[in-house]
């Protein structure tokens, strides 16, 4: 491992270390609450409420790796979380009682699967620019979202799903079990896989993997896939305990989620990314928003420092990456 690995990928972490000192340290002097920030209940919920934006943010990294973007997570998102929420209500599903409940999931992933090959296959046949095909997504899913039950929120609680979203195991919320058997699985198809080393090949230099041999279109749509696939699982871990979705959530997950995998040290141009420096953009991001909501800080003075630092970790990235001096111009 480079020198230049190790400060990237060890980066993040000593960043969450500076958090926690400096919010614990400013807490007592500024906080609002009269707990402690490192308070060991406060540190499991804050792993809890990170599941959602993380989830996705793990899919997003393998994305950006092999070069692409997808911005149409948070529509995806809110679809899966209503054909989650609206599937249970069927006739043939309510009769089932709680043996509705895989089924329902079943039926969200499903969702997320199909519209991630939807954009996986307009990346692949047609050429035009990931980003380019997945804001039209995200406009297209929203629309999706909205048809389908108007303005109105979808709500259905059921119990066995809420207990099961609020149970613990070895101290752990079920949101962040899956949160972390996410991150294994994926850093282990990253870096112990064809499919992984394959995708950093493509990011690099998409044209010397065709000549290598590498299938780059099926393999990117497979990449679209497993995104669709994570954001869906998302909605189904987050909304079995809220129950209810309203038309514009997820708004905004697409770029929190690219926020953390850069933060996490994954370039934008592709080629180099980590599954766990991501874990740690996503706890870092979180970490932020809580901790500047425990001295006091609103809403927009959260999203104004997160911007500020994601500007600056962008053009340290650039300093390191640099090939030439000429780069070093301002």
């Amino acid at each position: 491992m480079t020198k230049e690995t190790i400060l990237k990928q060890g980066g993040i972490w000593a960043f969450i270390v500076v958090e926690l000192i400096f919010f614990s340290v400013a807490g007592e002097y500024l906080s609002v609450s009269d707990k402690a920030f490192m308070d060991f209940d406060n540190m499991l919920l804050l792993l809890k409420q990170s599941a959602p934006i993380g989830i996705i943010a793990l899919g997003m990294t393998i994305i950006m790796i092999n070069g692409n973007i997808d911005l149409s997570v948070g529509a995806t998102f809110a679809l899966s979380a209503v054909v989650l929420l609206d599937s249970m209500t069927w006739p043939f599903m309510a009769a089932m009682g709680d043996w509705s409940i895989p089924l329902a999931w079943g039926f969200a992933l499903l969702t997320g699967v199909i519209l991630g090959a939807v954009n996986g296959l307009l990346v692949w046949k047609t050429g035009v620019d990931a980003f380019i095909v997945t804001l039209g997504s995200m406009l297209g899913y929203r629309g999706l979202v909205f048809m389908y039950n108007g303005e109105q929120p979808t709500s259905h609680l059921n119990w066995t799903l809420v207990d099961f979203a609020e149970a613990q195991f070895l101290g752990l919320h079920t949101a962040t079990w899956f949160l972390l058997v996410a991150a294994f699985v994926l850093w282990f198809l990253m870096t112990r896989t064809v499919h992984g080393r394959n995708a950093y090949a493509i990011g690099n230099n998409r044209e010397a993997a065709v000549n290598a041999g590498i299938r780059v279109g099926p393999h990117i749509m497979w990449n679209f896939v497993l995104i669709g696939f994570l954001a869906s699982l998302s909605a189904v871990v987050f909304y079995s305990e809220s129950g209810s979705v309203n038309p514009n959530d997820g708004m905004l997950y697409e770029l929190w989620a690219i926020t953390a995998v850069v933060l996490g040290g994954t370039k934008l141009t592709g080629g180099y990314g980590s599954i766990i420096s991501t874990l740690g953009g996503v706890i870092a991001i979180q970490l932020l928003r809580k901790g500047l909501g425990h001295i006091g800080a609103d809403t927009e003075t959260v999203n104004l420092v997160i911007g500020l630092i994601l500007i600056a970790v962008l053009f340290l990235d650039r300093q390191l990456n640099r090939k030439g001096k000429e780069e070093l111009k301002i």
